[in-house]
Parts: C-alpha cells; structure tokens; sequence
C-alpha cells in the first residue's frame, strides 16, 4: 500500500500540493483526476520520487521511499511521466529493453529478454518493434513507452496521462491492458487522466482532486457522482447508467 501523510509542494512560494493524505490500496487501479492545475502530475511525481516533497511522509509498504536505495526502488515503482522524448536513435525493442536496466545493468540476460518480449506481446508492438521510434506515430511510440515501464515489472506501476496521443482503439487496448495487469498479475497501478469515462469503467478506486487539495476519494461510484463532480469541474455532468457503467455526458 502506498501511504501518503500531510504532504506538502510549492513551486516558487506557490502551494501545488497542500495537506493531501491518503492510502493508496494494493492490487487495484486509482486513478486521480481534476482539472488542469490540480496537482496530480505533481502528486504522482513524489510517490515515485521524481520530485522531493516540501513536508510530510509517504511509504511505500511500510517503508519511507526518502530512505529507499534507489536501485530497490526502481524494482518497486515504475513511472511514465507525461512528455517522453529521446534524442538517440532507438528501436521500439531497444527501448523497452531500457526497462530491464535496474535488473541487469544494462547487461541483460535471458531473463531480461524473456520479460521484454512479454511487454511487447503485451502491447501488440511485435511487428514494429525493429522500427526506430523516429519513424512511429505519436500513438506508437506512447504504447513503446508503456511497453518498457512494464518490461520493468515492478508491483506498482505509476503512469502519467497514459492514453496522451493514443486514439479510441488503442486507449482502449491501454486500458484493458491495465485490468488485465491488475486482475491477472496483481500489479497496483495509479493513473493520472483527463477522460472521466475511462476512470469510471476501468478503475477500482477514484481520487479527485483540486488546487492542490482532495474533493473526494473512494471507490468508483462515490466519485462518479454528479455533486462531486460539480465540485471538481465547476459544470453540471449528467450520469447515465450504461451496462452497469457510470457514463458521463458533459458534450
């Protein structure tokens, strides 16, 4: 279980996180959503330590992540961040092989290679994978990028507007994906998204946020709710019940 206590951001005396505690459960999708602003790329980029919190604690299963070694945190917890871009001349392959590294070193073994080519398969990537990421669509190299975190099989995967340039078909295919990494392997995996649809049909759990502050969070249908999400949005989202799935209309 992820474990946040009255953590605390500012960016040049400006608060972005302020007083935000909660568990984050394992073995489930959370995903946290608001609007612009809010807070959860910040959020997300102190449970994995990409950024140093100003105050307050967090652990992962116990442990307090500021007092992990970073090799054993990197087989713990692994991140996409929201822009990825590479200036070297990669394949798709070589690239998810990257994901192997706080493993072997960059020296990888059988092993390591039977993990990539399982995040290839994972993603559908098998018949680009020798392509260079310089020659693949937005959408492809997105998927590329996913394919490596998971290369990485860490128990908790953290993932940064994961569907970012992906069309329906494929945003789809993340998302399944990711109940089947959840359902099947017992990851944990925590999303920060803009499409409130995606958050309802795919996740266990729902955190809400705004200025820097948690609306609300809970499971799934006590978020996807038209009082808390008047709160979040500052606009009236109407909520149909579609196939036991929590649909949002705000066109």
């Amino acid at each position: 279980m992820v474990d946040i206590k009255s953590v605390f951001k500012s960016y040049n005396k400006k608060p972005v996180i302020e007083d935000v505690s909660l568990k984050i459960p394992k073995g489930k999708i959370t995903s946290f959503i608001g609007p612009n602003g809010a807070g959860k790329s910040t959020l997300i980029s102190m449970v994995s330590r990409l950024i140093a919190k100003d105050a307050g604690m967090i652990t992962i299963d116990g442990k307090d992540i500021s007092k992990e070694d970073d090799k054993k945190l990197a087989k713990k917890i692994s991140i996409l961040k929201q822009s990825n871009s590479m200036n070297v001349k990669l394949t798709v392959r070589e690239l998810i092989s990257f994901g192997r590294f706080p493993y072997s070193q960059g020296n990888l073994t059988k092993k390591d290679w039977e993990k990539v080519d399982k995040a290839i398969d994972y993603m559908e990537l098998n018949d680009i994978q020798h392509k260079y990421l310089d020659e693949l669509s937005g959408g492809q190299r997105q998927r590329s990028f996913i394919g490596m975190v998971l290369a990485q099989d860490t128990e908790y995967i953290l993932l940064d507007e994961p569907l970012n340039n992906l069309d329906m078909r494929h945003s789809v295919q993340i998302m399944k994906t990711l109940r089947r990494l959840v359902d099947e392997l017992g990851k944990t995996v925590v999303i920060v998204i803009h499409d409130i649809n995606f958050a309802s049909c795919y996740s266990d759990e729902i955190v809400a946020l705004k200025d820097g502050k948690i609306v609300k969070q809970g499971p799934t249908c006590d978020v996807i709710d038209q009082c808390v999400l008047k709160e979040i949005y500052d606009m009236d989202i109407e909520i149909k019940e579609i196939e036991d799935q929590r649909i949002c209309v705000y066109f």
